[in-house]
């Protein structure tokens, strides 16, 4: 149901925003794993974002022109520079309500314009729902947090079963044909599985790890997660769930899509 998707959604801004509140001024300027950028450009970045899925959804023809071929890097950051935390977080709350609003509304059965292929709006409200929490895994570690897990996870690891062939793509590769299964374990012991069960290539571990594999937010040799099969394995060294270029994994820090 396209609005319990929408409750989670706005459930992962408000865990976030509930963070950031708290802050200092001055903590607002520490800088995260993705280089470059402060706790404000993140926040700004998911502004921006919000703001333009808003324009998909609400005005699909005045979409950026070129947008659904042009990488998602750091464009809405710089809008951090010499805002106050204040406005900045203003602006991300008013963006996610109208966004939330705008999405509720949609007709069924439409496509919005996105950085990549169309998307359905239940992809675009789990595609924001993931942005939020990876970039919200970001801040947390500029500001030595742990990361911890929420059923809203599940949304993360299904679309980055989902975008496992678009992680072969965007890192040249032809589409395995070969099915894997996905078998993951909350931290409350309960599992969560997709793909065949008769499936001969598998990717095991906990969900958070995957979560966190697939929006690039840890290398791979730090997570606990195992690959059976060819395929399987060159999967857990691309995964990437989210739209723009690839990103450099466990090459270096986490790149800002």
């Amino acid at each position: 149901m396209i609005e319990d998707l929408l409750a989670d959604l706005a459930a992962e801004g408000a865990a976030l925003e509930e963070l950031l509140v708290a802050l200092d001024p001055g903590e607002w300027a520490r800088p995260t794993p993705a280089a470059g950028w402060t706790v404000a450009a993140q926040v700004a970045h998911l502004a921006w974002t919000d703001e333009v899925a808003l324009l998909a959804a609400t005005d699909p023809d005045a979409f950026p022109a070129g947008a659904a071929d042009d990488p998602v890097d750091d464009r809405g950051a710089a809008a951090a520079d010499d805002v106050p935390p204040t406005v900045l977080l203003a602006r991300w709350r008013a963006g996610r309500r109208r966004l939330a609003e705008a999405l509720a509304a949609a007709p069924p059965g439409v496509r919005l314009p996105w950085f990549g292929p169309p998307m359905s709006v239940a992809s675009m409200a789990t595609a924001r729902l993931m942005e939020t929490w990876a970039h919200g895994v970001d801040v947390r570690d500029a500001l030595g947090l742990a990361v911890e897990e929420s059923r809203r996870l599940d949304h993360v690891a299904h679309l980055g079963v989902r975008t496992r062939d678009f992680a072969f793509a965007a890192h040249g590769l032809p589409a395995p044909g070969a099915p894997v299964r996905v078998e993951l374990t909350r931290a409350d012991g309960s599992r969560w599985s997709a793909g065949p069960e008769d499936a001969e290539q598998r990717v095991t571990g906990p969900l958070l790890d995957f979560c966190l594999r697939v929006v690039q937010r840890r290398p791979r040799a730090a997570l606990r997660l195992a690959a059976v099969g060819p395929d399987a394995d060159r999967w857990l060294d691309v995964a990437q769930a989210f739209a723009g270029a690839p990103g450099r994994g466990s090459e270096g820090p986490p790149p800002p899509g």
